[in-house]
């Protein structure tokens, strides 16, 4: 039976991924705080170990390859999926994660102090009501709302050149027409026996 680290590396690998041995104690870090304050903050539905590598760590890691850098706003992002993930593997881009659950963002707020990610920030609130100057290069999520509202809500936080990413199951929302699919990628996430892919769009 493999542990948590075996299942990790080699998930990792089957997604062309190679973890360096910092990348992978931050992983396994994080999701040992999520078991750990899970009970206390409601972050989610799965306890087993080998499933938070899985359903998380993986699923996350799965949009890595599709991504761009610069700057990320993770809108929803309850736990820190995929935001942290991403910020681990990722020191040199920043991110964002928005979540209106205080309980929820006060989670990621400790956990990105605990595992020394000086390249996120936390902001609690509703994404309709939130406002920023500065505008993204990315805005992620992962199954937040249907992908319509998710451009709807966000577009005013989107660079001009700057692109959604959403992370769903399988693709059968219709797409609004001011909006363009660039991308619909399948992703195999390791170990996860669901529909997933990854749609990158961008106002037209």
């Amino acid at each position: 039976m493999q542990n948590e680290h075996q299942i990790l590396i080699a998930g990792a690998s089957q997604l062309g991924i190679e973890l360096t041995a910092d990348e992978q104690s931050k992983l396994l870090e994080y999701m040992a705080l999520m078991h750990k304050w899970n009970k206390v903050y409601n972050l989610t539905a799965i306890n087993s170990g080998h499933e938070m590598v899985t359903h998380h760590l993986l699923d996350s890691l799965s949009v890595l390859p599709h991504l761009w850098a610069g700057k990320w706003l993770d809108v929803g992002c309850g736990g820190g999926l995929p935001g942290i993930v991403l910020a681990i593997m990722r020191p040199e881009w920043v991110f964002t994660l928005l979540d209106s659950n205080s309980k929820k963002t006060g989670f990621v707020q400790q956990a990105a102090i605990q595992l020394g990610l000086k390249n996120v920030q936390v902001h609690t609130g509703r994404v309709e009501n939130w406002r920023q100057d500065a505008c993204f290069d990315g805005i992620i999520s992962r199954a937040f709302t249907e992908i319509g509202n998710f451009f709807r809500l966000t577009e005013g936080l989107l660079a001009p050149e700057g692109r959604w990413a959403a992370m769903k199951g399988k693709m059968e929302e219709e797409i609004p027409p001011q909006y363009r699919i660039d991308h619909i990628i399948t992703l195999q996430v390791p170990g996860l026996d669901a529909s997933r892919s990854l749609v990158i769009a961008g106002k037209k």
